[in-house]
């Protein structure tokens, strides 16, 4: 905990410190390419035997932390599943990226946030900034209303030393109707473009040197869509957030192929997978261990 007793301070940095993309690539070469989502669902929280309520949401999620934590690269709160709690389901999930801020475990806020202006600002403030109680080490994005929409967030996490994951391709069949468009040119390409860019403003631009700041949201499961629309994904030198491993139906093999060259930049991310083996500490562990081996002989 910061001197100043606020959560939010230990995830981050200030300008001039270690940045996410660094820290990330190192969590990855010494633990695997894992992230573990940290999803409570009311069906999993039944299935181990909680209530959905403030309490089960706590105890779920400190529980799973406490299990993958010395597992995975990065773990992953699912936003949406504390907000339908109200403010209290939010203090959970500041208690628990306090938590992990606490046991040096990389966080990413699936929190898909997006605007413009002020309130992109606002957004950027809640999840980036040094003190807030909501600050993780990166935050996911949305970016329909431009890419550039985005520059608040994009800014302050390189000045705090964060990171972020822009959407640029979903495995969700309603994706394809916007990320698609354009053909050669493609609304996902123009994204890629952009994150790659934003990286090498900050002199990420050698393969095999260390990530940059700026990731992607790519799924695990979009098939020979990075090859029909001819994104260079390695070529970004962010890294790659793959969600859809295990329940959603891709296996490590499967990520080895989709991402091809871009592989090593590539965080799998399982959440039911892995989270259905609970309640048991040990039970959880045996499951991320068993898919991190997975990833590592892909």
């Amino acid at each position: 905990m910061p001197a100043d007793g606020t959560p939010g301070n230990t995830t981050g940095g200030t300008a001039g410190t270690e940045s996410f993309g660094s820290r990330l690539g190192r969590a990855m070469a010494d633990l695997g390419p894992l992230c573990v989502g940290i999803d409570p669902h009311p069906a999993l929280l039944a299935g181990w035997g909680l209530n959905d309520d403030v309490a089960g949401l706590e105890r779920f999620s400190l529980t799973v932390l406490e299990a993958v934590g010395s597992l995975a690269a990065a773990v992953k709160p699912q936003v949406a599943l504390y907000e339908r709690h109200g403010s209290a389901g939010m203090a959970v999930l500041e208690r628990t990226l306090a938590a992990a801020a606490d046991a040096s475990v990389l966080t990413i806020a699936d929190a898909k946030r997006g605007d413009i202006g002020s309130t992109m600002a606002a957004y950027a403030d809640a999840w980036l900034r040094d003190g807030s109680a909501l600050a993780a080490d990166s935050v996911t994005l949305s970016p329909y209303l431009g890419f550039e929409s985005l520059r608040p967030a994009l800014d302050l996490a390189a000045q705090t030393g964060r990171g972020v994951f822009v959407l640029a391709l979903t495995s969700n069949p309603e994706g394809a109707s916007v990320q698609h468009v354009g053909g050669a040119d493609s609304v996902a390409r123009r994204i890629v473009r952009a994150a790659a860019e934003e990286n090498r403003r900050y002199g990420v631009d050698q393969v095999g040197g260390a990530l940059g700041s700026t990731g992607l949201v790519v799924g695990a499961t979009v098939g020979s869509a990075l090859t029909d629309l001819d994104l260079d994904l390695a070529a970004v030198r962010g890294p790659i957030l793959a969600p859809g491993l295990g329940a959603q139906g891709a296996t490590a093999a499967d990520l080895r192929r989709t991402f091809g060259s871009a592989y090593g930049q590539v965080l799998g991310t399982s959440s039911r997978d892995i989270l259905g083996a609970g309640p048991r500490i040990q039970d959880l562990r045996d499951a991320a261990q068993r898919t991190l081996e997975e990833l590592r002989a892909a």
